[in-house]
């Protein structure tokens, strides 16, 4: 049945050996996670800036916000034109402490290779057919996309650079993957956060996905404006369960399109396994703004 497909489903998103990867300090506080390859490229830098230690691995940097964010910066360059890195994007991600201080910011390529925590918006596109009954709106990637070329995603899902507030992101991201403008979006608050946590090639995938809800008129259409999603349908909860447990989603969005469902009560009392899977990747309350530690 469709309950014991997508419980097995998060049960296999979810879950990672956490022994296969250090712990890895940065400014006194535990940050990251890196796998085998890259414990030992980071011992091997020849910056000399990450040490041993009975916890883990510790990068011995300091300075303010400018200059950690400087240093951290010159050795993901060297690690880039070294072949190590791929993906540079030239964009920025903020990670935080844990009482959710910015530490420093580094290019986006390099947060996974470290297991850092990064943050994104993911916007559930909701409208109701003649019937009342309930679609969701969901984007299918560009053919073109590096990551997840082809997959489904929610109406809008991105990552919030540095030196974005939640509701910046939420609005660049809304115009540029859905064409929403952002007095459609500037009043909307979070309804959850959910932590997306798996290995991938480059290293270990860590993110908050703070997950909002649009519901839109029967008149109102999603237009991509930036070439990232290949077309955006309107399909029945049934056909969006069905592409969950066919793996069509990418998986953040799955997780996203999950928990929106069970908030619609789709599975009834049936859910309550689903949402008791769900239950160890929710933040136990939504915050404005911070994310941190590990």
């Amino acid at each position: 049945m469709s309950i014991d497909a997508v419980v097995q489903y998060l049960a296999k998103v979810s879950g990672y050996d956490r022994a296969a990867f250090t712990p890895l300090s940065i400014r006194g506080q535990t940050l990251g996670l890196v796998n085998a390859t890259w414990r030992a490229r980071l011992l091997a830098d020849p910056a000399g800036l990450f040490q041993e230690t009975p916890d883990g691995l510790a990068c011995t940097a300091g300075g303010d916000y400018a200059t950690l964010s400087r240093t951290l910066h010159e050795m993901a360059v060297g690690w880039r034109d070294a072949g190590w890195l791929n993906g540079w994007r030239n964009e920025n991600f903020t990670a935080f402490g844990a009482d959710g201080t910015p530490l420093f910011e580094l290019e986006r390529a390099a947060f996974r290779p470290l297991g850092l925590l990064s943050r994104a918006v993911h916007l559930n596109g909701l409208t109701r057919a003649g019937d009342g009954s309930v679609r969701m709106w969901v984007g299918r990637r560009s053919p073109d996309k590096a990551v997840d070329p082809n997959r489904m995603d929610n109406l809008m899902g991105g990552g919030i650079a540095a030196g974005e507030t939640l509701e910046v992101a939420l609005e660049r991201e809304g115009w540029e993957e859905a064409g929403i403008p952002a007095e459609r979006l500037e009043l909307l608050q979070p309804v959850g956060r959910i932590l997306a946590q798996r290995p991938v090639q480059r290293g270990l995938h860590r993110e908050w996905l703070y997950v909002f809800d649009l519901w839109l008129q029967a008149h109102e259409r999603p237009a991509n404006q930036d070439g990232e999603v290949a077309e955006h349908v309107c399909l029945t909860l049934p056909e969006v369960e069905a592409l969950i447990v066919e793996e069509r989603f990418m998986i953040d969005a799955a997780l996203v399109t999950i928990d929106c469902l069970c908030r619609l009560n789709y599975w009834g009392e049936a859910g309550d396994r689903i949402r008791s899977a769900l239950a160890p990747l929710m933040a136990p309350a939504v915050l404005a703004d911070t994310a941190g530690g590990v």
